[in-house]
């Protein structure tokens, strides 16, 4: 499917168009540098350490392959523009940077869905867990997930292509954010915004109806427990779960409106840093601060720190 999209994007191509303009969060030279330490940092940070991504469970190392590739879709970009200090994307990058985007987006939210319902399982039906969760039906949920999000980043990237563009091509983000694209089109951009707009609406929402679902039955199952030590060990299978789950849709919720609410587009760029940066870099730190594994990594990598932190962890 992405390669038939890049040939339509070339098929489509409009020589008047050289690429477009990723003005991204400053013109001062002075802060460049600044910027660059910032991202790469970042990006190293989720890519680099192979402990932190190599999970205890399916799901998880599936999340991890989506945040370091959902990483890599926007940051590298941003780093070369800030190094070379050139701000030109080409037409075919800019689409498939869409593309790519939009399809970890979507991976995201349907593989932590597909979490909060490993979670019901193994709290409501323990006993039936490893009967109900096999390898058969762990690979149909991922492999629904992908071609979910793959369904879903093909519309979109479809929908921009049957687009034509005037010349004034500049995207006040640091990448080829989908809204700030159909923003710069001269054609009509209604059928654009409708699926723009309600297909995260039913994709997202029908998400976070399952994963509310879930934590209803979770948190119903929690109050049944007799034992308060029982009550923790329980809550502490679903914790960081949880906490993913409220970082990403909470930096979501937070991007969407505050770009509704300001015409202020740069404001909107550095807010949606929390959403392409520095939520996928905190997922790994979030889901193994309970391994073992990822302590030992981690202890390599911040020395004798470490072990203040795991006297506090008892």
């Amino acid at each position: 499917i992405f390669v038939f999209l890049i040939c339509i994007a070339v098929f489509r191509y409009d020589t008047r168009i050289s690429g477009f303009l990723l003005l991204g969060f400053s013109v001062d030279p002075e802060l460049q540098p600044v910027l660059f330490g910032l991202f790469l940092s970042m990006h190293l940070t989720t890519v680099s350490d192979s402990h932190l991504h190599s999970p205890m469970y399916f799901f998880l190392s599936n999340l991890s392959f989506a945040d370091i590739c959902f990483v890599s879709t926007t940051v590298p970009q941003l780093l070369v523009n800030v190094q070379t200090q050139s701000k030109v994307i080409s037409y075919t990058g800019c689409i498939t940077q869409v593309y790519f985007f939009i399809l970890f987006v979507g991976l995201d939210s349907f593989l932590l869905t597909v979490m909060a319902y490993d979670r019901f399982v193994a709290i409501c039906h323990p006993l039936h867990y490893t009967v109900i969760m096999g390898p058969r039906l762990c690979g149909l949920l991922v492999l629904g997930s992908w071609i979910m999000g793959v369904l879903h980043s093909s519309l979109h990237s479809l929908m921009v292509l049957r687009l034509t563009f005037c010349m004034d091509l500049e995207i006040p983000h640091f990448f080829c954010e989908l809204n700030q694209i159909i923003h710069l089109a001269c054609s009509d951009t209604f059928l654009n915004d409708v699926v723009m707009y309600l297909a995260p609406m039913l994709l997202g929402g029908g998400c976070l109806i399952g994963i509310l679902y879930s934590y209803s039955k979770i948190v119903s199952s929690i109050r049944a427990i007799s034992s308060a030590q029982g009550k923790c060990k329980a809550f502490s299978t679903c914790a960081s779960h949880l906490l993913v789950v409220s970082l990403f849709y909470c930096t979501s919720l937070g991007v969407y409106l505050s770009s509704a609410a300001t015409h202020n587009s740069h404001s909107s760029a550095t807010a949606s840093v929390m959403y392409t940066a520095v939520t996928p870099m905190l997922n790994p730190f979030i889901y193994s601060l309970r391994n073992k594994d990822i302590k030992r990594a981690l202890k390599d990598s911040l020395g004798g720190k470490l072990e203040q932190i795991q006297l506090s962890w008892g």
